[in-house]
């Protein structure tokens, strides 16, 4: 017998169901989803979390005429299997398979590209006045996380929102930071009696007769505030210029569907409370939801990891490092832009909670609070995904650099991050960082050499950075010391043996020696693990070109102005003869997949070195 979950192949579908009908869906989908991402892993928690409401908007609004726009993106799949792609989740996060975020070149019905946070209320509301534009009547729904809104764009777009004459509607989904401690009967109630067009049109008609008497009016605005504000948390929002609706219980499906139904025929800006459980329906994830939003491959019936063991990972070596120079060091504190988990900070947030520092999501204010506290002496450690730190460039440049003050970024996540895809790649930081002055930019090629990295841009008077990888690197021993090493200094790893004929030298930039000394093995040549982008090993380059034909760089980073384009640039100034050849990432999002294949497409494992190599020393003979 076919389920329920099985006929849907649209919201089409969806909608030709009765009301009573969407619990059992729910539960399906619900049950479809454990299993689903047991086998290929991806974020789990936050999905399960919105499965109701996922229903509700879908049900009530006309998608996808009418636009649902989801911030970070990261719990949609309920919404990806409702939208026709069901099936296509056994392909969620591999090569030629569905993204894990919303993407518009996948569906219709992801109508903008997520993978960062707090930009739907934005995206929304630059819909809604499009479609105000054109004289057209769909509407414009923002589904933000509590999270998110910590982020300053999330504020920027509601009081832009305020002054906007538009159909906007933003949901919070408040799912963590309970700025409701309860959710009954009442609020429920209260919801739907607020979101109704009877409350609605005696709320602008009384406006409009107020008008012409401003004492009484300024005092049933204050009365009706103080009214609501006994009984809900809106006021907030109230002064952006929004209706406040809720806090309902985001997995009360029928008190989601009548809201959500009178909010669509309502005028203006429309803001509605839900509140959900992360991993609601499957108790791990509900026990344990930040262990369980993004998972690799588990049992489904106990919630264990089917991954195996393996060495540690650089966020773990970073962990460890920061944990050992903050016992050394009672200067250092650490601060991350909510990404605790991701950056490998509990167990100093543990060790040392006076000197842990999480943000929020605002990458911004992370960098200058951190430029605050170097100017008094403390030494900050920030602890951000490559991805993100693209967020806050004005505040690196202006607030960090600018004043040439000791700050120590370390980059997590730097080059391709496989299934997670472009929205996370940090394939930019090369290239963005070592164009700014006073900076010092480090790319470690192995765990010890990333905790050599991380003490010597702590122990630098001045803006430092270390990029390193996702995941683990080579098992490379980790000295337990806190040792430097000598910035600007580059190390040949291996020496050609050739006696005569054309000679090639590899310059290889951080997580690029490994394939780069199993590809000099193939062609002959000499490797130098370069260490540092900025400043770069001017002598050895020197040296190098006394003794070798031709240069090759390569870096997990665009061409442009990378890491190659820096070794061109001291070419040019040293005026060597030997041509160079730069391989890294091309200039084109790389798509998801594993970490491996995408190495591979991008000509970046040890067959496409050689593979490049060869070809370009044939065309120069």
């Amino acid at each position: 017998m076919t389920s329920l979950l099985e006929s849907i192949q649209s919201p089409h579908d969806l909608r030709k169901l009765d009301r009573h009908q969407l619990e059992t869906l729910a539960s399906e989908l619900r049950t479809f989803l454990i299993h689903s991402v047991a086998k290929t892993g991806g974020h789990l928690a936050s999905n399960l979390g919105v499965v109701e409401l996922t229903i509700a908007l879908h049900y009530v609004f006309n998608t996808p005429e009418d636009r649902l726009v989801w911030d970070v993106g990261h719990q949609t799949y309920p919404h990806k299997i409702l939208t026709g792609r069901r099936e296509a989740m056994a392909t969620l996060r591999k090569v030629n398979g569905i993204a894990g975020f919303p993407r518009r070149q996948e569906s219709e019905y992801d109508t903008f590209g997520t993978g960062h946070s707090s930009t739907s209320i934005s995206a929304a509301l630059g819909m809604a006045i499009a479609a105000k534009q054109v004289g057209s009547d769909r509407r414009s729904v923002a589904i933000i996380g509590d999270g998110a809104m910590t982020a300053g764009m999330a504020f920027e777009a509601l009081n832009n929102a305020g002054d906007m004459d538009a159909n906007l509607l933003v949901i919070l989904n408040d799912n963590d930071m309970s700025i409701s401690d309860n959710v009954g009967a009442l609020n429920n109630y209260l919801a739907r009696l607020l979101s109704g067009r009877l409350y609605d049109r005696v709320r602008r008609s009384g406006k409009k007769v107020l008008e012409i008497v401003p004492p009484v009016k300024e005092f049933a605005k204050r009365a009706e505030e103080h009214a609501k504000g006994m009984v809900t948390p809106g006021t907030l929002f109230e002064e952006f210029g929004f209706n406040y609706i809720g806090p309902i219980d985001g997995h009360d499906l029928p008190v989601l569907l009548d809201t959500l139904a009178n909010i669509r025929h309502l005028q203006g800006m429309q803001f509605l409370h839900v509140v959900t459980q992360k991993g609601k329906g499957y108790e791990p994830a509900e026990d344990d939801p930040s262990k369980y939003h993004g998972v690799s491959k588990f049992d489904p019936c106990n919630g264990e990891s089917l991954a195996s063991p393996g060495s540690k990972t650089y966020t773990e070596i970073f962990g460890d490092w920061l944990v050992d120079a903050a016992k050394a060091d009672e200067r250092l504190v650490g601060i991350t832009p909510a990404m605790c988990d991701g950056s490998g900070l509990n167990t100093f947030a543990k060790r040392f909670p006076n000197r842990y520092f999480d943000v929020g999501i605002a990458e911004q204010h992370a960098l200058t609070f951190a430029a605050g506290m170097a100017c008094d002496g403390l030494k900050p450690v920030v602890a951000i995904y490559s991805t993100f730190l693209q967020r806050a460039y004005d505040q690196l440049i202006h607030d960090i650099a600018l004043q040439n003050l000791d700050v120590l970024l370390a980059i997590d996540r730097a080059g391709l991050v496989g299934a997670d895809g472009p929205t996370h790649a940090g394939s930019f930081d090369l290239s963005y960082l070592r164009c700014i002055p006073n900076m010092v930019v480090m790319a470690p090629s192995d765990e010890n050499e990333c905790r050599l990295m991380l003490s010597t841009g702590h122990q630098y008077d001045g803006p430092a950075a270390v990029r390193y990888p996702r995941g683990s690197g080579s098992g490379a021993p980790v000295s337990t010391t806190l040792g430097t090493i000598e910035i600007g200094k580059g190390v040949l790893r291996r020496s050609t043996n050739a006696q005569s004929g054309k000679k090639v030298a590899i310059l290889a930039f951080g997580s690029m020696l490994a394939p780069a000394l199993e590809a000099a093995s193939n062609l002959d040549a000499s490797v130098a693990d370069m260490r540092f982008v900025k400043p770069l090993d001017i002598a050895l380059i020197r040296e190098l070109a006394q003794s070798h034909d031709y240069f090759v760089t390569i870096e997990e980073n665009t061409l442009l102005g990378g890491a190659g384009s820096a070794v061109l640039e001291a070419a040019h100034q040293l005026n060597l003869n030997n041509p160079v050849l730069c391989l890294g990432l091309p200039d084109r999002f790389i798509e998801h997949g594993t970490h491996e294949a995408m190495l591979a497409d991008c000509g970046l494992d040890s067959a496409g070195i050689i593979r490049a190599v060869e070809n370009w020393m044939n065309q120069l003979s």
